[in-house]
């Protein structure tokens, strides 16, 4: 019985690590592997911040920072996801009728999370807010994160 509890136990954790070793094949990468888009973007909004790690993988590159941003952007070097929980994100990086709309509606709150997919930006707010826009700027979705 004690045998068949060992083996049991053997083969989940062989089932875990194979699992987690195929969810993270990122790999270590330098600061100039990185596409040149992205190296441009980096030097345009994050000059004065100090690289920590810069990872790719398969679909992306991902930059984190020793002061706790995290900038992950697609093969071509687009930006796709901007982390910056501790500070807040560049406003130049904001769409500009983004902007307008927490201006109007959420005055003094900083964006601290911006993500970009195909068709819709999502936006988080350091009040907990978290909004939605679709491809046009218009708010489609609003959540509060408690």
């Amino acid at each position: 019985m004690k045998r068949i509890k060992f083996l049991l136990l053997m083969a989940m954790v062989m089932t875990m690590s194979l699992t987690m070793s195929a969810d993270d094949d990122d790999r270590v990468i330098t600061y100039d592997q990185m596409p040149q888009a992205a190296q441009t973007f980096l030097k345009q909004h994050f000059a004065k911040k100090v690289p920590l790690v810069v990872t790719a993988d398969w679909d992306d590159y991902t930059i984190r920072y020793e002061s706790g941003e995290k900038v992950e952007f697609d093969k071509k070097g687009n930006w796709k996801d901007i982390e910056c929980y501790s500070t807040k994100v560049p406003a130049a990086v904001v769409p500009e009728q983004i902007n307008a709309y927490l201006n109007q509606n959420y005055p003094g709150k900083s964006v601290i999370k911006l993500e970009r997919h195909r068709s819709v930006y999502e936006v988080k707010l350091n009040n907990g807010m978290e909004i939605e826009f679709n491809r046009n700027f218009q708010v489609i979705d609003v959540d509060y994160d408690d």
